[in-house]
């Protein structure tokens, strides 16, 4: 079964527009199932099935709590779907994972089986620079080959040393909300450090960084507090930006940046080699 045209359309507009949602396909039926194999459905974060079907009651709510989670860490799922004695056969209960194959009761009269594969498709990464130093500029050079959505934040006069980011923004008013995960790195060395630190204490963020010294951050930290910022809003900042690999040039400390924000990024994705 080939999805339909109006299928991709919505896939291909979603992703545009930078939305998240779960792709939910059948990948194989046993029996008599509702669904069959290259059935797909768009799981909006909400629950909502928005184009497409996956079948009824029998598969729908183990699929959507699947599309949840997926959505929540990232992780695609697959999702098994049997009858209770094929469960009992294996030695699995509703809810249990083996073998990364996520189990659910089918409690429909057909008694088929059903497996799903659950995919998120999440916005890309946002990761917002704040200035126009020679270490923002190296950002925006390396952060498109991660997969960022670059956004620049820098007077106007400057903004010209920037090539193609994704979003501009003269001087360092950012937007409240965001579609996806933000990261901001505050990289104005000297020009603005002080509006800039501000402007990414005001909104939401997965990681905010300062390029500059612990001496000089620890500087702007008592001026701040000074006017009134708490120091509980501080703590979020990481000063010195990076990872500490010894870098010395822009593209050394741009890398070292992008490789600590890749950290915090992946924490939560990676199993321990032991596990």
């Amino acid at each position: 079964m080939q999805p339909q045209p109006d299928m991709l359309d919505l896939v291909a507009r979603l992703k545009a527009g930078g939305e998240a949602f779960a792709l939910a396909t059948v990948v194989r039926t046993v029996s008599v199932t509702a669904a069959k194999a290259g059935a797909k459905a768009v799981i909006r974060p909400d629950g909502t099935i928005t184009e497409g079907w996956i079948g009824g009651g029998c598969a729908r709510t183990a699929v959507l709590r699947a599309a949840r989670d997926a959505l929540a860490d990232g992780q695609p799922r697959l999702v098994s779907i049997q009858p209770q004695d094929l469960l009992a056969e294996k030695g699995v209960k509703p809810g249990d994972e083996r073998e990364g194959i996520r189990f659910a009761r089918n409690m429909c009269p057909s008694q088929g089986s059903m497996d799903v594969f659950v995919e998120p498709m999440l916005p890309k990464p946002r990761l917002v620079v704040l200035g126009a130093s020679p270490v923002a500029m190296a950002l925006a050079e390396l952060a498109p080959r991660f997969g960022y959505h670059l956004t620049v934040c820098a007077p106007a006069e400057e903004q010209a040393r920037f090539a193609e980011p994704d979003q501009r923004i003269e001087g360092y008013a950012l937007p409240v909300a965001a579609d996806g995960r933000r990261y901001l790195v505050v990289a104005t060395q000297g020009r603005g450090d002080e509006a800039a630190l501000k402007a990414a204490l005001s909104v939401d963020a997965e990681h905010i960084a300062f390029v500059g010294s612990r001496r000089k951050m620890s500087a702007l930290r008592d001026g701040l507090i000074e006017d009134g910022i708490g120091p509980e809003r501080l703590d979020r900042v990481k000063g010195p930006a990076g990872l500490d690999l010894g870098a010395i040039t822009p593209d050394e400390i741009a890398l070292s940046i992008l490789a600590e924000i890749l950290q915090i990024r992946r924490r939560d994705q990676r199993q321990p080699a032991n596990a």
